[in-house]
């Protein structure tokens, strides 16, 4: 299947547990091993070096990683106008890490994330934890991110109501295999 995603597009993925979502967020970010062919703006990832790739096509895992025992060392540029945004309180980049709950991890790796200045957002269920408040936050965040830096999002969403907020186009994942799926609108 060939599969495009335009500058500024939001598409969100749905489809059941095991079916691939992770798999294939992982593929793009040319995290995992894969048969296809990436490119990003009419260039191939094979000549990218790997660092660049994934600066550019950025993913948030729905499980973020966390190497250093303090967030500031997660944050080599602070940015203070995400975290804010985010709901964080200044002295957040102080904070131990082993301190955060799930959510607040969830919402400080996609901060981490858009201080990179990615092309491309990859977000596997980056509200999953979040009350409606941080929800509402984090899907405002990234639909102004991605309208005003011109960058596409790829989000995987168990939730039809959040589809049905945010999606330009839907794709739904069973047994490995994308289709292309309508688009509810919300009420």
């Amino acid at each position: 299947m060939t599969a495009a995603v335009e500058a500024g597009e939001r598409v969100l993925i749905s489809g059941g547990s095991g079916a691939g979502k992770t798999l294939l967020l992982r593929a793009i970010a040319d995290l995992d091993p894969h048969e296809g062919e990436l490119r990003l703006e009419d260039a191939p990832s094979q000549q990218m070096p790997a660092t660049r790739w994934r600066a550019q096509v950025c993913y948030v895992p729905s499980e973020s990683q966390w190497w250093g025992e303090c967030v500031a060392e997660h944050f080599p540029t602070p940015v203070p106008q995400l975290l804010q945004v985010l709901g964080f309180p200044g002295e957040v980049l102080d904070w131990a890490v082993r301190r955060l709950s799930s959510g607040e991890r969830q919402r400080l790796a996609l901060a981490r994330a858009l201080a990179l200045r990615p092309r491309v957002l990859l977000l596997d269920e980056p509200t999953a934890n979040l009350d409606p408040d941080n929800t509402a936050r984090v899907e405002g965040l990234v639909r102004d991110y991605c309208a005003r830096e011109n960058a596409a999002v790829l989000w995987v969403s168990h939730d039809p109501e959040q589809r049905a907020r945010l999606a330009q186009r839907h794709w739904v994942m069973e047994a490995g295999r994308l289709r292309e799926a309508e688009v509810m609108q919300a009420p």
